[in-house]
Protein backbone atom coordinates (compact mmCIF):
# COMPACT_ATOMS: atom_id res chain seq x y z
CA UNK A 1 0.00 0.00 0.00
CA UNK A 2 2.73 2.53 0.56
CA UNK A 3 4.51 1.88 -2.83
CA UNK A 4 1.46 2.88 -4.14
CA UNK A 5 1.03 6.01 -2.35
CA UNK A 6 4.48 6.98 -3.29
CA UNK A 7 3.73 6.44 -6.62
CA UNK A 8 0.92 8.73 -6.63
CA UNK A 9 2.95 11.39 -5.10
CA UNK A 10 5.73 10.93 -7.91
CA UNK A 11 2.62 11.39 -10.30
CA UNK A 12 1.23 14.17 -8.67
CA UNK A 13 5.08 15.85 -8.14
CA UNK A 14 5.59 15.56 -11.86
CA UNK A 15 1.99 17.12 -12.81
CA UNK A 16 2.45 20.06 -10.15
CA UNK A 17 6.17 21.05 -11.78
CA UNK A 18 4.53 20.79 -15.22
CA UNK A 19 1.75 23.14 -14.07
CA UNK A 20 4.24 25.25 -12.18
CA UNK A 21 6.45 25.55 -15.33
CA UNK A 22 4.46 27.85 -17.08
CA UNK A 23 5.16 30.83 -14.74
CA UNK A 24 8.19 29.36 -12.24
CA UNK A 25 11.90 29.93 -14.32
CA UNK A 26 13.28 27.18 -11.60
CA UNK A 27 10.15 24.20 -12.47
CA UNK A 28 11.01 25.14 -15.84
CA UNK A 29 14.59 24.46 -15.46
CA UNK A 30 13.99 21.33 -13.97
CA UNK A 31 12.15 20.13 -16.05
CA UNK A 32 13.62 21.36 -19.40
CA UNK A 33 16.75 19.69 -17.50
CA UNK A 34 15.45 16.79 -17.62
CA UNK A 35 14.53 16.83 -21.22
CA UNK A 36 15.78 13.54 -23.51
CA UNK A 37 17.85 12.95 -20.01
CA UNK A 38 18.19 9.22 -21.07
CA UNK A 39 19.67 9.64 -24.51
CA UNK A 40 22.24 12.46 -23.31
CA UNK A 41 23.35 9.76 -20.66
CA UNK A 42 23.61 7.31 -23.52
CA UNK A 43 25.47 9.50 -25.83
CA UNK A 44 28.12 10.39 -23.16
CA UNK A 45 28.50 7.70 -20.60
CA UNK A 46 27.39 4.24 -22.12
CA UNK A 47 30.05 4.33 -24.86
CA UNK A 48 32.56 5.05 -21.77
CA UNK A 49 34.63 1.72 -20.91
CA UNK A 50 35.65 2.74 -17.24
CA UNK A 51 34.79 2.11 -14.18
CA UNK A 52 32.18 4.75 -12.26
CA UNK A 53 31.58 6.31 -9.07
CA UNK A 54 28.04 8.12 -8.95
CA UNK A 55 27.61 10.87 -6.43
CA UNK A 56 23.99 12.60 -5.86
CA UNK A 57 23.35 15.65 -4.21
CA UNK A 58 19.83 17.24 -3.54
CA UNK A 59 21.43 21.24 -4.55
CA UNK A 60 23.89 23.29 -4.17
CA UNK A 61 24.43 22.77 0.01
CA UNK A 62 25.31 19.21 -0.22
CA UNK A 63 27.41 19.61 -3.52
CA UNK A 64 29.28 21.53 -1.05
CA UNK A 65 28.91 18.92 1.88
CA UNK A 66 30.03 16.13 -1.18
CA UNK A 67 33.04 17.92 -2.67
CA UNK A 68 35.88 17.46 -0.61
CA UNK A 69 35.17 13.33 -0.25
CA UNK A 70 34.97 13.83 -4.55
CA UNK A 71 38.08 15.57 -5.18
CA UNK A 72 40.01 13.70 -2.39
CA UNK A 73 38.18 10.16 -4.01
CA UNK A 74 39.24 11.33 -7.19
CA UNK A 75 43.16 11.89 -6.75
CA UNK A 76 43.42 8.86 -5.05
CA UNK A 77 41.63 6.62 -7.65
CA UNK A 78 42.62 8.69 -11.27
CA UNK A 79 41.64 5.49 -13.31
CA UNK A 80 37.60 5.57 -12.12
CA UNK A 81 35.14 8.24 -14.02
CA UNK A 82 32.87 10.35 -11.60
CA UNK A 83 29.29 11.11 -12.21
CA UNK A 84 27.61 13.95 -10.01
CA UNK A 85 23.48 14.80 -10.43
CA UNK A 86 21.29 17.42 -9.09
CA UNK A 87 17.85 16.98 -8.24
CA UNK A 88 17.50 21.11 -7.88
CA UNK A 89 17.94 23.70 -10.31
CA UNK A 90 19.66 25.45 -7.87
CA UNK A 91 22.33 23.19 -8.04
CA UNK A 92 22.71 21.78 -11.11
CA UNK A 93 22.72 25.18 -13.14
CA UNK A 94 25.52 26.77 -10.73
CA UNK A 95 27.72 23.49 -10.69
CA UNK A 96 26.82 22.00 -14.32
CA UNK A 97 30.79 23.07 -15.41
CA UNK A 98 31.97 21.74 -12.32
CA UNK A 99 34.99 20.14 -13.79
CA UNK A 100 36.11 17.90 -10.73
CA UNK A 101 34.25 15.56 -12.25
CA UNK A 102 33.60 13.64 -15.48
CA UNK A 103 29.72 14.31 -16.20
CA UNK A 104 27.18 16.35 -14.31
CA UNK A 105 23.29 15.31 -14.93
CA UNK A 106 19.70 16.17 -13.23
CA UNK A 107 18.93 12.78 -12.21
CA UNK A 108 15.71 11.50 -14.09
CA UNK A 109 12.22 11.52 -11.91
CA UNK A 110 12.67 8.49 -9.25
CA UNK A 111 10.33 5.37 -10.86
CA UNK A 112 11.04 1.92 -11.70
CA UNK A 113 11.27 2.37 -15.32
CA UNK A 114 14.01 4.94 -14.84
CA UNK A 115 16.07 3.42 -11.87
CA UNK A 116 16.88 0.69 -13.66
CA UNK A 117 17.70 2.43 -17.14
CA UNK A 118 19.64 4.56 -15.68
CA UNK A 119 21.67 2.10 -13.42
CA UNK A 120 22.06 -0.03 -16.82
CA UNK A 121 23.71 3.00 -18.54
CA UNK A 122 25.83 4.38 -15.48
CA UNK A 123 26.65 0.78 -13.87
CA UNK A 124 28.67 2.75 -10.97
CA UNK A 125 31.20 1.01 -9.01
CA UNK A 126 30.09 2.96 -5.70
CA UNK A 127 27.43 5.21 -5.43
CA UNK A 128 27.58 8.11 -2.65
CA UNK A 129 24.35 10.00 -1.78
CA UNK A 130 24.71 13.43 0.41
CA UNK A 131 23.27 14.24 3.53
CA UNK A 132 19.89 13.12 2.05
CA UNK A 133 17.28 13.04 -0.67
CA UNK A 134 15.93 9.36 -0.49
CA UNK A 135 14.33 8.11 -3.83
CA UNK A 136 12.92 4.37 -3.64
CA UNK A 137 13.31 2.86 -7.09
CA UNK A 138 16.74 4.26 -7.18
CA UNK A 139 18.03 2.69 -3.58
CA UNK A 140 15.76 -0.39 -4.03
CA UNK A 141 17.72 -0.57 -7.49
CA UNK A 142 21.33 0.07 -6.16
CA UNK A 143 20.55 -2.98 -3.59
CA UNK A 144 19.68 -5.51 -6.30
CA UNK A 145 22.73 -4.82 -8.00
CA UNK A 146 24.41 -5.30 -5.11
CA UNK A 147 26.19 -1.87 -5.10
CA UNK A 148 28.25 -0.09 -2.72
CA UNK A 149 25.96 2.62 -1.36
CA UNK A 150 26.84 5.15 1.24
CA UNK A 151 25.31 8.38 3.01
CA UNK A 152 27.75 11.29 3.99
CA UNK A 153 27.00 14.17 6.34
CA UNK A 154 23.55 12.27 6.78
CA UNK A 155 21.73 14.10 10.10
CA UNK A 156 18.15 12.70 11.15
CA UNK A 157 15.70 13.76 13.37
CA UNK A 158 12.65 12.22 15.04
CA UNK A 159 10.32 14.35 13.54
CA UNK A 160 11.19 11.87 10.34
CA UNK A 161 8.90 9.62 8.35
CA UNK A 162 11.71 7.13 9.27
CA UNK A 163 10.31 7.05 12.79
CA UNK A 164 7.12 6.80 12.52
CA UNK A 165 4.35 4.94 12.72
CA UNK A 166 3.78 5.42 9.06
CA UNK A 167 7.73 4.98 7.79
CA UNK A 168 8.10 1.22 6.88
CA UNK A 169 8.47 2.58 2.94
CA UNK A 170 11.45 5.22 4.20
CA UNK A 171 12.64 2.58 6.67
CA UNK A 172 13.10 -0.03 3.78
CA UNK A 173 15.16 3.09 1.79
CA UNK A 174 17.47 3.06 4.88
CA UNK A 175 18.03 -1.02 4.58
CA UNK A 176 19.22 -0.55 1.16
CA UNK A 177 22.71 1.50 2.23
CA UNK A 178 26.15 -0.38 2.59
CA UNK A 179 27.06 2.42 5.60
CA UNK A 180 26.02 6.08 7.19
CA UNK A 181 28.31 8.60 7.90
CA UNK A 182 26.20 10.71 10.15
CA UNK A 183 26.86 14.39 11.58
CA UNK A 184 25.95 13.71 14.88
CA UNK A 185 25.20 10.94 17.91
CA UNK A 186 21.81 11.65 17.96
CA UNK A 187 21.54 10.98 14.11
CA UNK A 188 23.41 7.39 15.49
CA UNK A 189 20.93 6.67 18.08
CA UNK A 190 17.63 7.34 15.86
CA UNK A 191 18.94 5.32 13.47
CA UNK A 192 19.77 2.48 16.22
CA UNK A 193 16.62 2.60 17.30
CA UNK A 194 14.95 1.24 14.39
CA UNK A 195 17.68 -1.76 14.21
CA UNK A 196 19.55 0.53 11.63
CA UNK A 197 23.40 -0.08 13.06
CA UNK A 198 25.72 0.11 10.22
CA UNK A 199 26.82 3.55 10.79
CA UNK A 200 29.10 5.85 12.75
CA UNK A 201 29.91 9.45 13.73
CA UNK A 202 31.97 11.29 11.30
CA UNK A 203 30.81 14.44 11.52
CA UNK A 204 29.87 17.04 9.06
CA UNK A 205 32.36 17.36 5.49
CA UNK A 206 31.73 20.81 5.11
CA UNK A 207 34.18 21.20 8.02
CA UNK A 208 37.02 20.09 5.62
CA UNK A 209 35.73 22.17 2.52
CA UNK A 210 35.67 25.65 4.38
CA UNK A 211 38.67 24.97 5.41
CA UNK A 212 40.10 23.94 2.20
CA UNK A 213 38.70 27.16 0.90
CA UNK A 214 40.10 29.62 3.56
CA UNK A 215 43.47 27.61 3.04
CA UNK A 216 43.43 28.55 -0.69
CA UNK A 217 42.22 31.65 -0.93
CA UNK A 218 42.70 34.10 -3.31
CA UNK A 219 42.29 37.85 -2.91
CA UNK A 220 39.82 39.85 -4.59
CA UNK A 221 41.26 43.11 -5.94
CA UNK A 222 38.16 45.38 -6.10
CA UNK A 223 37.01 44.10 -2.82
CA UNK A 224 40.08 44.99 -1.12
CA UNK A 225 40.12 47.90 -2.70
CA UNK A 226 36.33 49.11 -1.22
CA UNK A 227 37.53 48.16 1.94
CA UNK A 228 40.33 49.75 2.49
CA UNK A 229 41.23 50.16 5.73
CA UNK A 230 37.55 50.41 7.53
CA UNK A 231 35.73 47.58 9.77
CA UNK A 232 33.68 45.59 7.32
CA UNK A 233 30.32 43.69 7.80
CA UNK A 234 29.61 40.97 5.51
CA UNK A 235 26.24 39.86 4.98
CA UNK A 236 25.61 36.79 3.27
CA UNK A 237 23.16 35.01 1.71
CA UNK A 238 20.66 38.09 2.77
CA UNK A 239 17.11 38.07 2.21
CA UNK A 240 15.09 41.24 2.20
CA UNK A 241 13.95 40.94 6.25
CA UNK A 242 17.73 40.88 7.15
CA UNK A 243 18.33 43.42 4.91
CA UNK A 244 16.33 46.09 6.04
CA UNK A 245 17.59 45.08 10.01
CA UNK A 246 20.93 45.97 8.85
CA UNK A 247 20.02 49.41 7.35
CA UNK A 248 18.22 50.12 10.79
CA UNK A 249 20.60 48.57 12.90
CA UNK A 250 24.04 50.33 11.46
CA UNK A 251 22.16 53.62 10.75
CA UNK A 252 24.12 55.24 13.61
CA UNK A 253 27.59 53.59 13.03
CA UNK A 254 28.84 55.57 10.16
CA UNK A 255 32.77 54.15 10.07
CA UNK A 256 31.37 50.75 9.10
CA UNK A 257 31.64 49.73 5.65
CA UNK A 258 29.19 46.93 4.58
CA UNK A 259 29.32 44.09 2.08
CA UNK A 260 26.26 42.88 1.18
CA UNK A 261 25.85 39.27 -0.81
CA UNK A 262 21.94 38.66 -1.11
CA UNK A 263 20.64 34.98 -1.41
CA UNK A 264 18.41 36.38 -4.80
CA UNK A 265 20.45 38.46 -7.25
CA UNK A 266 17.47 38.80 -10.38
CA UNK A 267 17.00 42.55 -10.93
CA UNK A 268 13.83 42.88 -8.52
CA UNK A 269 15.91 42.15 -5.65
CA UNK A 270 19.12 44.44 -6.92
CA UNK A 271 16.85 47.28 -6.89
CA UNK A 272 15.35 47.17 -3.69
CA UNK A 273 18.67 46.52 -2.05
CA UNK A 274 19.87 49.80 -4.23
CA UNK A 275 16.39 51.55 -2.65
CA UNK A 276 17.30 50.62 0.69
CA UNK A 277 20.85 51.33 0.63
CA UNK A 278 21.01 54.45 -1.99
CA UNK A 279 24.61 54.91 -1.80
CA UNK A 280 25.37 51.49 -3.19
CA UNK A 281 27.21 50.35 -5.83
CA UNK A 282 27.21 46.87 -7.33
CA UNK A 283 30.52 44.48 -7.67
CA UNK A 284 30.07 44.47 -11.68
CA UNK A 285 30.30 48.24 -11.37
CA UNK A 286 33.07 48.52 -9.20
CA UNK A 287 35.32 46.05 -11.21
CA UNK A 288 34.78 48.75 -14.49
CA UNK A 289 35.44 51.56 -11.99
CA UNK A 290 37.75 54.40 -12.82
CA UNK A 291 41.40 54.82 -10.54
CA UNK A 292 39.38 57.04 -8.80
CA UNK A 293 38.32 56.49 -5.03
CA UNK A 294 35.20 54.49 -3.93
CA UNK A 295 33.13 56.85 -1.94
CA UNK A 296 30.30 54.40 -1.25
CA UNK A 297 30.08 52.30 1.83
CA UNK A 298 28.01 49.65 0.78
CA UNK A 299 28.81 47.07 -1.64
CA UNK A 300 26.67 44.98 -3.03
CA UNK A 301 27.24 41.52 -4.69
CA UNK A 302 25.59 40.82 -8.08
CA UNK A 303 26.90 38.04 -8.61
CA UNK A 304 26.87 33.70 -7.53
CA UNK A 305 30.12 32.08 -6.03
CA UNK A 306 31.71 34.78 -4.33
CA UNK A 307 30.55 34.55 -0.54
CA UNK A 308 33.19 31.67 0.57
CA UNK A 309 36.13 34.40 0.35
CA UNK A 310 34.08 37.36 1.24
CA UNK A 311 33.99 36.48 4.62
CA UNK A 312 37.67 36.79 4.45
CA UNK A 313 37.25 40.56 4.31
CA UNK A 314 34.69 40.64 7.27
CA UNK A 315 35.44 42.06 10.64
CA UNK A 316 31.87 40.53 11.66
CA UNK A 317 29.68 37.96 9.85
CA UNK A 318 25.95 38.71 9.34
CA UNK A 319 24.57 35.14 7.79
CA UNK A 320 21.27 35.83 6.46
CA UNK A 321 18.02 33.86 6.53
CA UNK A 322 17.50 33.90 10.66
CA UNK A 323 14.46 36.08 9.73
CA UNK A 324 13.29 33.39 7.00
CA UNK A 325 12.96 29.79 6.03
CA UNK A 326 16.42 29.41 7.81
CA UNK A 327 19.52 30.27 8.25
CA UNK A 328 22.41 29.93 5.80
CA UNK A 329 26.30 28.33 5.93
CA UNK A 330 27.62 29.67 8.89
CA UNK A 331 30.83 27.44 8.31
CA UNK A 332 32.38 29.59 5.50
CA UNK A 333 32.57 32.75 7.70
CA UNK A 334 33.44 30.89 11.06
CA UNK A 335 36.57 29.25 9.48
CA UNK A 336 37.97 32.80 8.80
CA UNK A 337 37.93 33.34 12.98
CA UNK A 338 34.93 35.97 12.65
CA UNK A 339 32.26 36.88 15.07
CA UNK A 340 28.68 35.06 13.81
CA UNK A 341 25.76 37.09 13.76
CA UNK A 342 22.07 35.49 12.67
CA UNK A 343 18.45 35.66 13.44
CA UNK A 344 15.98 33.28 15.48
CA UNK A 345 15.49 30.34 12.90
CA UNK A 346 18.79 28.39 13.51
CA UNK A 347 17.87 25.73 16.05
CA UNK A 348 17.89 22.71 12.98
CA UNK A 349 21.32 23.58 11.95
CA UNK A 350 23.41 21.66 14.02
CA UNK A 351 26.50 23.84 13.21
CA UNK A 352 24.81 27.14 14.30
CA UNK A 353 23.71 25.75 17.58
CA UNK A 354 27.19 24.44 18.22
CA UNK A 355 28.94 27.89 17.64
CA UNK A 356 26.12 29.66 19.89
CA UNK A 357 27.33 27.00 22.62
CA UNK A 358 31.47 27.91 21.62
CA UNK A 359 30.92 31.26 21.96
CA UNK A 360 31.79 32.05 18.13
CA UNK A 361 27.94 32.72 17.33
CA UNK A 362 25.08 34.73 18.59
CA UNK A 363 21.71 34.71 18.21
CA UNK A 364 20.17 38.17 17.40
CA UNK A 365 16.16 39.17 17.38
CA UNK A 366 16.07 42.98 16.53
CA UNK A 367 17.84 45.92 14.56
CA UNK A 368 18.66 47.19 18.22
CA UNK A 369 20.31 44.29 19.44
CA UNK A 370 22.15 43.96 15.83
CA UNK A 371 23.13 47.62 16.69
CA UNK A 372 24.31 46.97 20.48
CA UNK A 373 26.42 44.16 19.12
CA UNK A 374 28.25 45.99 16.51
CA UNK A 375 29.11 48.79 18.34
CA UNK A 376 30.37 46.54 21.01
CA UNK A 377 32.32 44.55 18.78
CA UNK A 378 33.87 47.23 17.22
CA UNK A 379 34.92 49.34 20.29
CA UNK A 380 35.83 46.34 22.26
CA UNK A 381 38.99 44.41 20.21
CA UNK A 382 39.42 42.06 23.01
CA UNK A 383 35.84 40.77 23.14
CA UNK A 384 35.90 40.96 18.71
CA UNK A 385 39.31 38.72 18.60
CA UNK A 386 37.76 36.36 21.59
CA UNK A 387 34.45 35.49 19.85
CA UNK A 388 36.09 34.92 16.19
CA UNK A 389 38.96 32.73 17.86
CA UNK A 390 35.71 30.38 19.37
CA UNK A 391 34.42 30.40 15.62
CA UNK A 392 37.92 29.57 13.98
CA UNK A 393 38.64 26.78 17.04
CA UNK A 394 34.90 25.37 16.37
CA UNK A 395 35.51 24.74 12.67
CA UNK A 396 39.34 23.25 13.57
CA UNK A 397 37.84 21.09 16.22
CA UNK A 398 35.22 19.29 13.58
CA UNK A 399 37.50 18.58 11.18
CA UNK A 400 38.38 15.05 9.69
CA UNK A 401 34.68 13.57 7.96
CA UNK A 402 36.68 13.00 4.54
CA UNK A 403 39.39 11.22 5.74
CA UNK A 404 37.56 8.90 8.09
CA UNK A 405 34.94 8.26 4.98
CA UNK A 406 37.92 7.14 2.36
CA UNK A 407 39.71 5.40 5.24
CA UNK A 408 36.73 3.72 4.96
CA UNK A 409 36.22 3.35 1.49
CA UNK A 410 39.82 2.11 1.26
CA UNK A 411 39.45 -0.43 4.45
CA UNK A 412 36.80 -2.07 3.05
CA UNK A 413 37.94 -2.36 -0.71
CA UNK A 414 34.88 -1.00 -2.05
CA UNK A 415 36.40 -0.09 -4.93
CA UNK A 416 39.39 -2.04 -7.16
CA UNK A 417 41.53 -0.27 -9.84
Amino acid sequence: MAIFFYNIFLLLYQAAIRVASLWNNKAKLWLNGRRDIFDHLNTEIRAQDSKIIWFHCSSLGEFEQGRPVIEKLKSQHPNFKFLLTFFSPSGYEIRKDYKGVDWVFYLPLDSRANAKRFFDIVNPSLVVFVKYDYWYYYLTECKKKNIPLLLVSGIFRQDQPFFKWYGNLHRSMLKCFTHFFVQDKESLQFLQSIDINNAIVAGDTRFDRVSEIADNFTPIGAVEKFCSSAPILVAGSSWPGDEKLIKDATANIPNLKIIIAPHEIHREHLDQLKTIFPDSVLFSQLITHSPEPITSNHLIIDNIGMLSKLYHYATIAYIGGGFSKGIHNTLEAAVYGRPILFGPNYKKFKEAVGLIETGGGICIASSSELSTLLKKFLSDKTALELSGKKSFDFVKQNKGATEMILYYIEANRLLTN
